[in-house]
């Protein structure tokens, strides 16, 4: 009898490619098995609902603010409890900054990360060269260089919202350490007032565009050199895979604060509750998650790996223009996103708030009263129900 899975990935060549390669090889390996990979948007990625898929598939790659609600809803298998101790246990000693923890939420693994990733810096080095420039190390130097003109980066609601947890930690308070509110004021204030000061040095267009956007426009065009934070993509510094070939790393400095701290990324594969096939699923997601799988076929089909292994591998830097080695410091000490079941009402309606700020203006005290009240309302039972 012929076993079909049925996996759901997000539309981008590091999305969908690697899922589809890894399939066609397990399927090599497992004659009774067909694997059909379909795709969704990067904004269905990030908002719609698994409820709404987890019956009709039985592979999801997520993102880990869904471990809450996955967890107390167990709409996705634990593979604390189908997998060996020693291979999970590897998981969590490769981990790329906290990766593999981001998917563990009340005892249960809910994914296995097959994808890292966080705002890292990016630019073009060969017009940096050309017009005699350096990247920027500080804040102020980016700001220099916004003046300028050349310097772009995300704007659209899920972005900025990501970005203004940056620049919370950064200063030194993470969001969400409380459930009294997001936030302190001062701490809040001055992260949306740094924001809002460099976005106003930016076409107004990043308000539409996400990192895959920024990237094109980077790579397609000669207008921008530098983009100071963005979810990171290993293909754009791979050749020919755009038009000119982006250089990668660390985040800028924030005065005595150090590096920025970004906000963790990335994805996970999960196997859904419902499916009849578990143990070929739970087979095939260990073996995509595989160290050796990880820094070869997974990089070699436009992957961005999980493992901490390939991050490492000189291999997988040669192809990527040393992306991994470059920003793997960012990865580490990147903030870790709430999971609890209702956190993602808060981020389905927060990045409206923070976005308009930036574009508009405005009272930064309304802009943490408006978090505030979406973070209390998150919290009350039923608050994530989705």
């Amino acid at each position: 009898m012929t076993i079909h899975l049925k996996g759901i990935t997000w539309n981008h060549t590091r999305g969908y490619v690697p899922m589809a390669a890894t399939a066609q090889r397990f399927m090599e390996l497992h004659p009774g098995v067909v694997i059909t990979w379909e795709k969704r948007s990067l904004q269905e990625f990030a908002d719609a609902p698994i409820q709404a898929l987890t019956g009709r598939y039985d592979l999801l790659v997520i993102d880990h603010p869904w471990a809450g609600y996955a967890a107390e809803h167990g709409a996705l298998l634990d593979l604390g409890g189908h997998l060996p101790a020693a291979y999970l246990a590897d998981q969590a000693a490769h981990s790329v900054g906290l990766s593999h923890e981001s998917y563990r939420f009340n005892g249960k693994q809910t994914a296995l990360v097959i994808d890292a990733a966080a705002p890292v810096a990016s630019f073009r080095a060969d017009l940096m060269e050309r017009e005699g420039l350096r990247p920027p190390e500080t804040w102020e130097e980016l700001l220099a260089l916004a003046r300028a003109g050349r310097v772009v980066l995300p704007g659209i609601p899920i972005d900025s919202l990501m970005n203004f947890y940056m620049l919370c930690a950064t200063l030194g308070e993470e969001p969400f350490a409380g459930e009294e509110r997001v936030v302190g004021r001062e701490t809040g204030t001055a992260a949306l007032e740094l924001y809002r000061e460099l976005v106003r040095l930016c076409p107004d267009r990043i308000f539409g565009w996400n990192p895959i956007a920024v990237y094109e426009a980077l790579a397609g065009t000669d207008e921008f050199l530098y983009c100071p934070f963005a979810y990171g993509y290993s293909n754009y510094a791979r050749p020919g895979y755009s038009g000119s070939v982006l250089t990668f790393a660390d985040l800028v400095a924030l005065g005595d604060r150090g590096r920025l701290r970004s906000t963790l990324g990335g994805t996970g594969l999960s196997i859904s509750a419902q499916s009849p096939h578990r143990e070929a699923a739970v087979q095939y997601a260990a073996y995509v998650a595989d160290p050796l799988v990880q820094r070869t076929l997974y990089v070699d089909s436009g992957g961005q790996p999980g493992h901490r292994s390939a991050w490492e591998s000189e291999e997988a830097n040669r192809r990527c223009g040393n992306f991994f080695r470059n920003t793997l410091a960012a990865l580490d000490r990147a903030y870790m996103r709430p999971r609890y079941d209702g956190y993602l009402h808060f981020q389905d309606h927060a990045g409206d708030v923070v976005r308009d700020y930036l574009r508009e203006g405005g009272s930064a005290d309304r802009v943490l009263g408006r978090l505030n009240a979406l973070y209390a309302e998150s919290l009350r039972p039923g608050g994530g129900k989705l």
